[in-house]
């Protein structure tokens, strides 16, 4: 991505929290609520998968500007994993940062079901942190009494990014837009799929995993896995059996990899060239890069996806009721996630920005990593296709539960007939049925 690592002022970084609506005290001389009292506060921030805060250079810029703050980061690659821990310290009430990131799958349990645990944003001074975001990026993380229990960062329209040097190799085209119109649905993307695997060198898949496919899929729906009044729905839902039949087709097809996301072979074959094609949300960009390293750069493109839509993941800083500097770390969720910030991050490692005026300012940016693809214009077509969706309470659990079961397709040859059983028996066993 074109480089973006501009240094302001803390005179200018206060007019940018002036001009979003988020005043916060000390920060128009550079320093928080510690640095007026002249003390050094150390802020924890624990996430998963790749935020691109620090790669982007923003954790540097924070501290130069706030030279009393000193950030530490620690991540999880696999949400799930960290989803379990996160339950596991909030049940014991130790062990948690300053500031905890929470996934989109997961919020309306913590807003339903944990919203005592974690701080209302509008008690530290920066309630109205979602303010610039598209509508149902705020919502979300809003209670029935008005309380806010999380900044939006990123949202993730979808796309497909594919290895250009194994398509050249196995005769296919690599022209964004006629790789767009053969893979304009599901079925075009599993048919070119079909032409890439009898020509391509064995052992070279054509994508990463069915989990991934299913999860970019059920990802275009606005109703997913639970209705507008909160009815489990995720066992009747048309879109959701299309996209297990779908990912049962890219299995039973030989066109996956069958490797697990998030787990070492799986980064390992970013490298390897063990698949051509990965369903692609906007954040998969930076992940790309960590995992493929500087020498691919070049060998990775991005084109529209299936339906030129889709949100897949998203996410949110927290502060929870046992951050040891919750004034401190309010401070710092309200910049990184102003849009400022949020057009770098975009523009550094291709978090897609949830603020509008972000988006108004990044629809130009293309990528020199990924043959200069004009990462700006095609996501931001995605995000303007992309549905509100609604959000379940299960949602994290019932996603796992079919990826999961997927994966036994793959991995053991269980019958797909059985492995949707056994993701129906594992969702209920998670609710406790």
């Amino acid at each position: 991505m074109r480089p973006f690592r501009t240094r302001r002022t803390a005179t200018a970084a206060a007019a940018t929290v002036l001009a979003t609506g988020l005043l916060v005290t000390g920060c128009g001389s550079g320093g928080g609520s510690a640095d007026a009292a002249g003390g050094k506060v150390t802020l924890t921030v624990d996430l998963f998968g790749t935020f691109g805060f620090k790669e982007a250079g923003l954790y540097e810029e924070y501290t130069q500007l706030h030279p009393n703050v000193t950030i530490k980061q620690t991540d999880t690659q696999d949400e799930g994993q960290y989803w379990q821990t996160l339950q596991t310290k909030l049940a014991g009430g130790g062990g948690l940062a300053d500031i905890q990131g929470l996934e989109v799958g997961r919020v309306a349990s913590v807003v339903r079901n944990q919203a005592d645990k974690f701080t209302d944003l509008g008690s530290l001074g920066i309630g109205g942190v979602n303010d610039g975001l598209v509508p149902w990026k705020g919502a979300a993380v809003k209670t029935a009494d008005g309380k806010v229990l999380g900044a939006g960062t990123d949202i993730g329209p979808e796309a497909i990014c594919f290895r250009t040097d194994l398509f050249k190799a196995a005769g296919l085209p690599t022209d964004r837009a006629e790789l767009a119109a053969k893979w304009s649905t599901w079925q075009g993307y599993l048919e070119l799929g079909r032409s890439y695997v009898g020509k391509a060198q064995p052992g070279n898949a054509w994508t990463d995993s069915a989990a991934g496919m299913f999860t970019a899929e059920v990802g275009q729906q606005k109703v997913r896995y639970a209705d507008e009044g909160g009815k489990a729905v995720h066992d009747s839902n048309p879109a959701v059996k299309n996209a297990w039949q779908d990912s049962v087709t890219l299995v039973t097809d030989g066109l996956s990899a069958k490797l697990p996301q998030w787990t070492p072979e799986w980064n390992k074959a970013f490298t390897t060239g063990k698949f051509a094609t990965l369903s692609c949300p906007a954040w998969m960009i930076g992940y790309i890069k960590g995992q493929a390293g500087q020498a691919a750069s070049g060998t990775w493109d991005v084109a529209p996806g299936p339906g030129r839509t889709g949100n897949w993941g998203g996410s949110y800083l927290t502060v929870p009721k046992t951050a040891k500097h919750p004034k401190e770390a309010a401070q710092l969720i309200a910049w990184l996630t102003a849009k400022e910030q949020q057009a770098k991050l975009f523009t550094k490692q291709g978090s897609f920005p949830s603020s509008t005026g972000a988006q108004a300012e990044i629809k130009s940016v293309t990528d020199p990593y990924f043959n200069n693809a004009p990462i700006g214009e095609i996501f931001s077509e995605s995000a303007a296709n992309m549905p509100a969706q609604v959000l379940g309470t299960e949602d994290g659990v019932i996603g796992k539960a079919f990826t999961d079961a997927l994966g036994e397709v793959e991995r053991t040859g269980t019958a797909p007939a059985t492995a949707w059983q056994h993701a129906l028996d594992n969702i209920k066993k998670a609710a406790g049925n």
